[in-house]
């Protein structure tokens, strides 16, 4: 790995340390008072749907495909870290072990979820592939309905209570960073060449097919894993959570801060994660302000807040400090001239 990468991930990782401890001093000190445990509730939250969020980016910014059947992905990983926990419980294993177990678990069953579903699926394209999206998280739910052991169509309560804010936001911070890098790769590059040319770049040689189903892949495995971090959170899960609606809630997150953007998805989830807490005493018009807010960041910011744009905690520093060397030989230049 070469130096200024090094440099770059380990300002990034300091970076990310330092929201952390400032979360842990505003938690932790109870200077938000009473409202503390309701904002640390929000902020998990923002977790785990920056995670499913992001995932969702994979498929419609990275690869160019519509996908709403998003939610089918994040309740195969709920139901199924639900389950895997629930039978681990009481056998001697620490909560944090048993937590990621949990979440691996969900993650994997959704991957295979997604490789099942992508084979025939990422065949079609447009509006065709949203059909058939759709259509598989309604096969999903209704399955999820008549499984007793998901508690058949009722409340699949008694879920072990593992996820708080810390463990959710380190959970987070890796899904979103191999997301990142899984982008910056060259199978993230290949994608998005297909993405620009499906026809150029299937008559380079590229198997087309066999990389769409991989991004689709990887998307359904962190949608999964957020849907862990979901289930262990609420401890109680009915299938109608899942539905059309939340795939077209995570949808227009993704949209809100840019397809294409993980930086996006992170802002987009964060706040469309905390507007229904925000706008509680209007809970009944909820869906309006989504919508609102939609139609605004479609007219005036068609392509998303941050569009395509990263951020780079390496890029404002180097800017920074460029800026201020920048004016240092101004004004060595200046005193030169006189």
């Amino acid at each position: 790995m070469e130096r200024r990468y090094k440099v770059s991930y380990i300002i990034n990782i300091l970076g990310v340390l330092a929201v952390f401890f400032l979360f842990v001093f505003l938690f932790e000190s109870k200077i938000l008072g009473a409202s503390t445990q309701y904002m640390k509730g929000i902020a998990t939250t923002a977790c785990y749907t920056i995670v499913m969020v992001a995932s969702l980016n994979l498929v419609v910014g990275c690869m160019g495909e519509f996908s709403l059947g998003h939610a089918g992905f994040v309740s195969v990983g709920a139901y199924t870290s639900a389950i895997v926990s629930n039978a681990l419980a009481g056998r001697g294993i620490p909560d944090f072990p048993l937590f990621i177990l949990a979440l691996l678990a969900g993650g994997i069953a959704a991957g295979i979820t997604g490789v099942l579903v992508g084979i025939p699926a990422l065949r079609l394209r447009g509006d065709y592939l949203a059909i058939v999206t759709v259509a598989f998280a309604e096969i999903i739910r209704v399955c999820f309905c008549n499984f007793a052991i998901t508690g058949g169509g009722k409340t699949m309560s008694g879920i072990l209570k593992l996820s708080d804010f810390y463990w959710s936001y380190w959970i987070m911070a890796i899904c979103v960073g191999v997301m990142y890098m899984y982008v910056r790769s060259r199978f993230g590059r290949t994608v998005k060449a297909i993405r620009e040319d499906y026809i150029a770049a299937s008559a380079s040689g590229i198997n087309v097919t066999y990389y769409k189903v991989l991004t689709f892949t990887v998307a359904a495995f962190f949608a999964g894993v957020g849907g862990g971090i979901y289930a262990h959170y609420m401890t109680a899960m009915i299938p109608t959570n899942f539905n059309f609606m939340y795939s077209a809630e995570l949808l227009s997150e993704v949209i809100i801060g840019g397809t294409g953007s993980l930086t996006g998805s992170i802002i987009g989830a964060a706040f469309l994660s905390s507007l229904p807490e925000m706008t509680r005493q209007f809970s009944q018009y909820r869906m309006l302000v989504y919508s609102v807010v939609l139609v605004l960041v479609m007219i005036f910011k068609p392509g998303g807040i941050f569009g395509t744009w990263e951020f780079s905690l390496t890029r404002l520093l180097k800017r920074l400090t460029g800026g201020k060397k920048g004016l240092k030989a101004n004004k060595s230049r200046e005193k030169g001239g006189r």
